[in-house]
């Protein structure tokens, strides 16, 4: 299936090029569960100031916390769950995009500057792939200072989530240099359209 799928894009005559449309195409139909997620976080961060006096109530009986906040989202409307399953509906899609840009198909015979798509930086150190992680950089940059905005208009995390979210973002990058450079060129796609997408849904929904 992947083999066919990969063939299927080949098929448009300019590889990298189908790795980006296909993405945005796909980034494109999963946009409504994106924005049923974007709903449900905003609708849990304007209780954050509640589920904050509960955790300095309640901080050391976790169950209790559990219990006072699960009252507080349903006796408003909202799921504590809210902006996590429609993000789980996702998965789906993008282990089928991994198995496209990984496994061995006509797609990865295509190239991009003049450097195979099938091409892995261990083995070619082409001028491409700093570039890449260059832009994966800019990209896993802007979605720290971006969630890290968000952070100050919603409930404070551990320290340690803090310390996470500012340090995944750039695993792409570590990603990138492992997988093919189709993966990268994906990663670089997708990573971009999120962030993007994202932005502007906080910005547009009330």
């Amino acid at each position: 299936m992947f083999a066919d799928l990969g063939a299927a894009l080949a098929g448009f005559g300019m590889p990298a090029l189908a790795i980006i449309v296909f993405t945005i195409v796909v980034r494109l139909a999963l946009h409504p569960f994106y924005r049923a997620a974007v709903r449900g976080e905003k609708a849990k961060a304007k209780l954050a100031p509640e589920i904050q006096k509960l955790r300095k109530k309640h901080g050391k009986d976790l169950m209790r916390l559990t219990e006072e906040s699960q009252k507080v989202y349903k006796s408003n409307g909202v799921s504590m769950y809210a902006g996590m399953l429609p993000m789980l509906a996702t998965v789906p899609f993008f282990m089928v995009m991994y198995q496209v840009v990984t496994t061995p198909n006509p797609l990865l015979e295509g190239t991009i500057f003049g450097v195979s798509l099938s091409a892995h930086f261990t083995s070619s150190f082409a001028w491409v792939f700093f570039a890449l992680f260059g832009l994966l950089a800019v990209v896993a940059y802007l979605t720290v200072k971006w969630q890290q905005s968000r952070m100050t208009t919603t409930t404070p995390q551990p320290g340690f989530v803090t310390g996470l979210a500012k340090v995944l973002p750039f695993g792409t990058i570590l990603m990138a240099a492992y997988l093919p450079l189709a993966a990268g060129l994906y990663l670089l796609t997708t990573t971009t359209w999120t962030i993007a997408e994202r932005a502007l849904l906080y910005r547009i929904l009330s």
